[in-house]
């Protein structure tokens, strides 16, 4: 008898994973629904992966309608069920979001979908690729850096992408189109999903070409994270002019294109390439602020004074003060696809990239600095870092989110534990820190956010597997040495330092990481008898000798 396995969702449900048996019983159960819906004339949509991105899209796709106010898409989404990830599944089929999201309409779209309009199930068996007129893509690409601050010693990691693609191609009806949403090295689409497609549909015996189609994705966490989906502008394209057609058909149907018009280019890569340009170039004007926030640190200039001043130029209104490094999955890895495709999949044995990969060496190691700061501020109390309680404010990569990818805040916890400190961490959207839960767990493959850890480019990192969140800001704060603004959340931007003092019991350092205090609130952080240091705030020294002066 053998033994039964079970997928736990984060509530700690456990759905027991299917058996061998099931698949039939699970095929027959799809085939029924899409008997029921091509008769009303409904196309049939496989979203396969259903995380971060596709569990949304599923949804967005499923509650579309035509001109009439008609449904016209019928959505199937797929997860592998890895004991990992098969929890969304049942979670999925109760009408249940399986992603966590500060957006209300997540949860209101996914139930009426699956509940009212009977437009959304879920499954776990790959023969629901059988019944596609459609098939989304949304397994992750991600781009594994082996050295941090060495982007180039990376590999983009395609293993999940490469399978799924022959996959589909071994399962699907001829004529029916894929296409890929995921964020790919470019010319994976043109030279690695359509050779293994092509070369698959021969061994069935298919003359026809695939209709293979790119169009990346543009999510945001956050409040808005379905109407980044749907409400946002889009680029596409196709293998060749089929394919261009029916993608620009499709996303015309289940986008709102009106408002957001759709932009066809004429190959995937020139898709691809754009998604990889749009998030280096953000990342690149990121960068470029760290040795200016460096400099204002060290010659007295606020650096959040002179952003203000210049983005009153119009040209320069969209200037970001970085923080303690740049998260979330694109901005941190997209370049590296870029400078990796270029040799791995185009062949050039030349090294042209330079802005690119230095720009995401410099957002990866930026949080770095943060471990200095402390240490000085300490050092200025007659204080030592080592097994000093540290409180960190805030876990995820921007604010009033709980997406902790890439975010900077991991590598403060991992350096300052590295450097003999105990961490606290307080974060209000975010329940468990799963890089540090699952550090020491293999990556799996299953289309959702699978979090890598970086905890191998630091020592003293075991005990962390067992770190906590804080519930209670006030409460977390008691006795600590030192408290870290790290995000911007807005429960941190207007604390009162008399009640942050009075928290803790005692005068402590606090380091500013995002520009969250004003100057009001650094001098009276003096005055209590704190001592306080900020990233890219160097007039702090200024603001100490005038508190000293009073006191």
């Amino acid at each position: 008898m053998s033994e039964v396995v079970y997928s736990t969702s984060p509530s700690g449900e456990q759905f027991e994973i299917p058996g061998a048996a099931e698949y039939k019983k699970e095929y027959a159960r799809l085939q029924r629904l899409v008997r029921k819906q091509r008769d009303q004339g409904r196309e049939i949509v496989v979203v396969v992966g259903v995380g971060f991105v596709g569990a949304v899209m599923a949804a967005v796709v499923a509650d579309s309608t035509d001109k009439k106010g008609r449904p016209g898409k019928f959505v199937i989404g797929m997860q592998r069920p890895s004991t990992r990830s098969y929890w969304k599944i049942p979670l999925l089929n109760r009408g249940l979001a399986p992603v966590q999201s500060e957006d209300p309409e997540v949860d209101v779209l996914i139930a009426r979908c699956v509940n009212e309009k009977k437009t959304l199930t879920a499954t776990f068996t790959y023969d629901a690729l059988k019944l596609a007129d459609v098939v989304v893509v949304d397994v992750q690409c991600d781009y594994l850096k082996q050295d941090l601050g060495d982007c180039c010693t990376g590999s983009a990691d395609m293993v999940a992408l490469e399978a799924s693609m022959a996959t589909i191609a071994e399962n699907i009806p001829a004529k029916a189109m894929v296409l890929i949403e995921t964020t790919v090295a470019p010319g994976t689409t043109e030279q690695i999903a359509y050779p293994i497609m092509k070369k698959i549909f021969e061994k069935r015996g298919i003359r026809s070409a695939p209709v293979l189609a790119h169009s990346y994705e543009r999510v945001m966490p956050g409040r808005n994270y379905v109407s980044s989906i749907r409400d946002f502008w889009r680029v596409c394209s196709g293998v060749n002019a089929t394919a261009r057609k029916r993608v620009a058909k499709f996303l015309k149907e289940v986008l709102n294109t009106e408002d957001f018009p759709l932009t066809v280019l004429d190959r995937p890569i020139e898709s691809e390439t754009a998604k990889i340009i749009e998030n280096s170039f953000r990342a690149t004007i990121l960068a470029f602020l760290d040795e200016w926030s460096l400099f204002s640190e060290r010659n007295g200039v606020d650096l959040k004074k002179v952003i203000e001043a210049v983005k009153v130029r119009p040209t320069h209104s969209n200037m970001i003060f970085p923080g303690p490094g740049i998260g979330g999955y694109c901005l941190p890895k997209d370049g590296g696809l870029g400078v990796w495709a270029y040799k791995h999949i185009h062949g050039w044995e030349d090294d042209i990239f330079q802005i690119t990969p230095l720009a995401i060496d410099i957002n990866d190691t930026r949080a770095l600095h943060v471990g200095t700061l402390v240490r000085d501020a300490l050092r200025n109390m007659g204080q030592p870092i080592a097994a000093a309680d540290i409180l960190l404010m805030g876990a995820s990569y921007r604010e009033d989110v709980g997406d902790t990818r890439y975010s900077g805040s991991e590598l403060i916890v991992r350096k300052l534990t590295e450097m003999g400190a105990d961490i606290r961490v307080h974060d209000p959207y975010v329940k468990h820190w799963f890089e540090f839960k699952n550090q020491s767990v293999q990556v799996e493959h299953d289309g959702d956010f699978a979090p890598h850890s970086k905890a191998h480019f630091f020592n003293r990192q075991g005990h962390l597997e067992n770190l906590e969140m804080e519930e209670d800001l006030l409460k977390s704060m008691k006795g600590v040495k030192a408290i870290i603004l790290g995000v911007r959340h807005a429960e941190y931007l207007d604390l009162d330092p008399d009640k942050v003092v009075k928290a803790v019991g005692k005068p402590c350092a606090i380091i500013d990481c995002f520009c969250i205090l004003n100057d009001d609130q650094i001098k009276r952080y003096f005055e209590l008898g704190c001592e306080v240091k900020g990233m890219g705030r160097g007039h702090i020294q200024r603001l100490k000798e005038e508190a000293r002066k009073k006191r």
